[in-house]
């Protein structure tokens, strides 16, 4: 096991619309993880697909980069319940 510190990037994908954001937080690490934390979509954007959106964007990111993801977000996980073409690349990190 390596002895160098895990490092870590925080990040969020977004979509605006009429001055309202929507996001998805998500880490990227060096031992090629992301972990999709958390969807927020406020109330005058729901209901229009925005959080599927969202996810699609974080898990095509994921397919796109090598990425293994580790999904924390029960939002993300009621996508991947209706798109099981990504299960594939879905683990969980041991050391969280």
């Amino acid at each position: 096991m390596s002895q160098e510190p895990d490092r870590i990037t925080r990040s969020r994908f977004e979509i605006e619309d009429g001055g309202e954001i929507a996001y998805l937080e998500f880490d990227t690490d060096s031992q090629g993880w992301i972990t999709i934390w958390h969807t927020e979509v406020p109330p005058a954007m729901r209901g229009r697909g925005v959080a599927s959106e969202l996810a699609q964007t974080a898990f095509e990111y994921a397919k796109q980069h090598h990425l293994r993801v580790d999904v924390i977000c029960p939002l993300a996980a009621d996508y991947l319940l209706k798109h099981p073409e990504y299960n594939s690349s879905v683990g969980k990190k041991a050391d969280r």
